[in-house]
């Protein structure tokens, strides 16, 4: 396996105690399975066209869905950014992921929503972040394409952590977004919109820091299945997000 990924026996140690315990039958070899499915989602593979050194492409595949139904890359990625303690500096923007035709032949069906939205660049979803003062991300929400920017800032607003100072860009310029931030001890470094009559000035030297995040966006989509959206399900496509996540940022 000289030329595939292979996870380091030191980054199974940190996310193995996350792991679901086996019943029965000793599962295979995890650090072989996650690596597959690494691999999968960052060269945006069929899963089908897993390389043979994996083990099987259904094993990869069915241990890839069991874990996403039951959150467990979700959690992985939220235990190693809380770990990583508390930020003095947020960064907040969204951006969107390009649905393709077979993630979005089933729009309409299905007891969950696939978070799937039409806008002038047709289906995608949106994916709003917040990542610390070095672009790492830490909170992450998918929505639907059509969702706006404060609407997703008002989802993630209760797990915020608590930090020195907020920098995001004209999107989030809303009186009661500052008003909450304010009441959270949270300086905004937010550009006032045009159309607001009495412009609030912000700190321009820290916003030129908010390229970090504007990275981070970049780094997630250099994964195939990531820039693109291949699956279905919303749970799915998410596990695959937090898998990218994980590996780039917190491994």
């Amino acid at each position: 396996m000289a030329d595939l990924f292979l996870l380091s026996k030191a980054q199974m140690r940190r996310i193995e105690r996350y792991f679901p315990l086996s019943h029965g039958i000793a599962r295979v070899d995890d650090r072989r399975v996650i690596s597959g499915i690494v691999f999968v989602i960052r060269n945006g593979l069929r899963w089908r066209d897993a390389p043979g050194e994996y083990g099987p492409h259904k094993t990869i595949y069915n241990r890839f869905v069991r874990w996403s139904r039951l959150g467990v890359f979700n959690k992985i990625f939220a235990e190693l950014a809380r770990k990583a303690g508390k930020p003095s500096r947020l960064m907040i923007d969204a951006t969107h992921l390009k649905a393709h035709r077979t993630a979005a032949s089933l729009l309409k069906k299905g007891l969950f929503p696939r978070r799937i939205g039409r806008t002038k660049g047709g289906l995608n979803s949106k994916l709003h972040a917040v990542c610390d003062g070095q672009g790492r991300p830490v909170i992450m929400l998918l929505s639907e394409g059509q969702m706006s920017d404060y609407k997703g800032a008002a989802l993630m607003l209760p797990v915020l952590p608590k930090a020195r100072e907020l920098l995001g860009d004209k999107g989030y310029d809303a009186d009661w977004f500052r008003q909450a931030l304010a009441e959270r001890g949270i300086t905004a470094c937010i550009p006032s919109k045009s159309n607001r009559k009495k412009p609030i000035n912000h700190d321009r030297e820290l916003y030129r820091q908010r390229h970090k995040i504007e990275n981070m966006f970049g780094r997630l989509k250099d994964w195939r299945r990531i820039h693109t959206r291949y699956d279905r399900c919303a749970h799915t496509f998410m596990s695959a997000i937090c898998i990218a996540a994980t590996v780039i940022f917190w491994l």
